[in-house]
């Protein structure tokens, strides 16, 4: 046949979805026998809609405390001072309740825990390189629950997203137990979510999937698997889009989110556009989010020679068999009215050298299918999507 590789099972317990996520959260708070629930939420929710108020009150005696400050790039800054509270708390669960960026925030948490890490510096030597997929955490004793408010699907992997401020840069951590121990999915957490938000965070959940996809260690479970999460998340947003209030349109993003995160759950290395959308984020200040829409069809198209089969596959799963994968994915980002070139958020070739300069240290960079050697190679991606 040709076909090898293997499959990789997280360290991840459930995921919970057609109840309320206040009974859900309430009920696996009692399964795990929590008695101090730290919630980290996102702000708009806390402050302006009452479904954090619903969570506490159904956690009762059991909420020990409540933080809602999370930035869109989860900051080093940020992260040590949740840990100091928690700790301070006394927190045995901590539960994350919004976007990638406060998922991302409590995964971080969990280990400056364990460490004792209450300063940014104390982070350092921890993070992911190119020759390190782990850094040298203890397993952590306190674990989480993710709610996810958007579709970025960070919850279903264990590495976490934090940029050091001091240098611009966005930095991987990593650790097997920094997965969620249960994912509670609930479109009605979703309904205050920003269209933009909404519709771009899922296609940084189709980025998962495609890069799974094509990814130069592939998997046959995992193309199954990935290939369906992007139906899924092709015909939700339009929907979405079209009704915002359509409930179940909004439940199947949710699961086309964790379908499309599954090569990421089995340890499938992702490529390029991770890479290079990690650099935008942290060094140039793009919405994570918007990253996946400018990128993902110049990356492609770089990626064709190596992937030309998968990019079949991938073409169908958005409804365009036969066309060009990354020519449908760019009519497909027209169609969602989401920003489609570099210079649509704000990134000039000016910046070109120091992304491609930057890209070269993230551990994806070496794992695009189509080889990227050296800055130069990632400039020539960039160039493709200015």
């Amino acid at each position: 046949m040709g076909v090898t590789g293997s499959h990789q099972y997280p360290a991840m317990e459930s995921v919970i979805y057609g109840k309320p996520a206040a009974e859900a959260l309430r009920e696996e708070a009692e399964r795990l026998g929590a008695k101090r629930v730290y919630l980290i939420a996102s702000r708009t929710l806390n402050t302006t809609t009452d479904e954090i108020e619903k969570i506490r009150q159904a956690l009762g005696d059991r909420h020990a405390a409540t933080f809602d400050g999370v930035p869109q790039h989860t900051t080093r800054d940020v992260v040590t001072r949740i840990a100091r509270q928690a700790s301070e708390a006394r927190a045995d669960l901590v539960v994350a309740i919004g976007g990638g960026s406060v998922v991302d925030a409590a995964k971080i948490v969990l280990m400056c825990i364990e460490h004792a890490i209450f300063e940014p510096a104390g982070l350092d030597g921890f993070e992911t390189t190119p020759e390190r997929r782990f850094g040298p955490f203890r397993s952590p004793k306190v674990r989480m629950i993710a709610i996810p408010s958007t579709l970025s699907g960070g919850e279903y992997n264990s590495g976490a997203l934090v940029t050091d401020s001091s240098r611009k840069l966005k930095q991987i951590f990593n650790h097997p137990m920094m997965m969620p121990r249960s994912i509670i999915l609930d479109p009605a957490i979703t309904k205050y979510t920003p269209e933009k938000l909404w519709l771009g965070s899922g296609t940084r959940a189709m980025d998962h999937g495609i890069e799974a996809i094509c990814s130069s260690r592939p998997n046959v479970l995992v193309d199954a698997v990935c290939q369906q999460g992007l139906r899924y998340l092709h015909d939700g947003l339009l929907r979405t889009k079209a009704h915002p209030d359509d409930a179940a349109a909004r439940l199947s993003c949710q699961l086309g989110s964790w379908l499309s995160a599954f090569g990421l759950q089995s340890r499938v290395p992702m490529g390029a556009s991770h890479a290079i959308g990690h650099v935008l984020g942290g060094t140039c200040d793009v919405p994570h989010y918007f990253c996946t829409a400018v990128m993902m069809p110049s990356v492609l198209r770089y990626n064709r020679p190596a992937t030309e089969a998968a990019q079949q596959s991938i073409a169908a799963a958005l409804g365009a068999p036969g066309r060009d994968a990354g020519e449908a994915f760019a009519a497909f980002i027209a169609e969602l009215g989401l920003p489609r070139r570099l210079a649509d958020v704000g990134v000039g070739e000016d910046r070109f050298e120091l992304i491609g300069r930057n890209a070269m240290l993230s551990i994806f960079t070496r794992a695009n299918p189509q080889p990227i050697r050296e800055p130069g190679d990632v400039v020539k991606i960039l160039k493709l999507a200015a």
